[in-house]
């Protein structure tokens, strides 16, 4: 029996209160309890409590708050974030932090119903990619109309606001009543932190949300956000420089994760699967596919790594091409933490690869 999200969040949301009742004494209670009496607690300046939803959110938000902050993501390691959904400790987690950082864009389909059962009004919410023209969705065959997108002014109002506000997003789970589809991102594609130009739009929103938290702190937030985009303007200009004299623009990617990145740099990008990764390409995409590999002699098909490389696989067997790795960092692997990588490293690996496989 397959319960629907909404309904699965409802649940959670009542079991919430349980959790929140329970979670953990405060600094005073604890002095209490372990001396008998009460003792003063030391105002030292405390660390805001940064809740962000996934790993590119984590990313941008340590680089701004450096130790001014505790930043804790709620997606888990190695879970691939589409479809993931909060859990009555998560929903707790938010309701005391001070800060909430999210992708938006439709990325986080939990996100309305969650932030609107909170009673914390003192909340701040960042969506990242406020103000940043998001690209439709839809089918994402760019192979057919040469990577034309429909471009939309995302102006949310609610943002970085304390108090919680209506979304410009319906967020419900419309797309879930279509066969084939578990996930709604509300026809836009969210997967902008992967244009490191676009990175820098999301980098600026989560400083002026942290600002908001902690005012007394917004020189140093704005010195920490400039050093991390000086870095992200240099991987830009490297991506840039990298595909301008390239023998080809077009590239095979498992899901339509790459269309800001191609758009920034004037690629093409052909998916085999729409926005989420988990979603089964039909038996015409995966022929439409084959036929543009082969049409346009394709050697490289794409695939990433926190789900099955299987239909990759498949589609390079089918057409004598090989298979590597373009990974759309929507969180990193254990053996990818435990090899220090992060945002900038992987986009780096990204750029080898696209250079490889646009020079064959």
């Amino acid at each position: 029996m397959k319960f629907s999200k909404k309904a699965t969040l409802g649940l959670l949301f009542s079991l919430t209160l349980i959790v929140a009742g329970c979670g953990q004494k405060s600094a005073s209670d604890a002095n209490t309890a372990s001396t008998g009496t009460s003792v003063p607690v030391e105002t030292e300046t405390a660390k805001l409590n940064v809740q962000v939803s996934f790993y590119p959110m984590y990313e941008f938000t340590k680089n701004v708050a450096g130790d001014l902050a505790d930043v804790h993501t709620l997606v888990p390691a190695g879970i691939e974030p589409h479809d993931w959904e909060p859990t009555p400790q998560d929903i707790a987690s938010i309701e005391k932090a001070d800060v909430l950082v999210y992708n938006g864009a439709g990325m986080e389909s939990w996100i309305d119903q969650v932030t609107g059962s909170l009673s914390n009004a003192s909340l701040i919410q960042v969506e990242a990619s406020k103000g940043i023209n998001l690209l439709e969705g839809g089918e994402h065959e760019h192979h057919q109309e040469d990577s034309e997108a429909t471009e939309h002014d995302h102006d949310h109002e609610h943002a970085n606001e304390a108090t919680t506000e209506e979304h410009d997003h319906d967020h419900d789970a419309e797309a879930e009543a279509e066969a084939g589809h578990d996930h709604d991102h509300g026809g836009l594609d969210p997967h902008v932190w992967l244009s490191p130009a676009l990175a820098v739009k999301e980098v600026r929103n989560i400083e002026a949300g942290l600002a908001q938290a902690a005012p007394e702190h917004a020189e140093q937030f704005k010195q920490n956000a400039d050093a991390y985009i000086a870095q992200l303007e240099s991987l830009d200009q490297d991506f840039k420089a990298a595909v301008t004299d390239s023998k080809r623009k077009d590239f095979i990617t498992q899901h339509a994760a790459f269309g800001y990145l191609a758009k920034e740099y004037g690629l093409q990008q052909v998916p085999i699967a729409g926005l989420s990764p988990e979603q089964e390409p039909s038996a015409a995409q995966m022929a439409s596919v084959i036929d543009f590999a082969k049409e346009h002699q394709v050697k490289t098909i794409f695939f990433e790594t926190l789900v099955s490389s299987k239909v990759s696989e498949t589609i390079a067997s089918e057409v004598g091409a090989k298979t590597a790795v373009l990974n759309p960092i929507e969180g990193l692997t254990e053996e990818e933490i435990a090899a220090g990588m992060d945002y900038i490293s992987v986009m780096r690996q990204n750029l080898e690869a696209l250079k490889l496989a646009l020079n064959e």
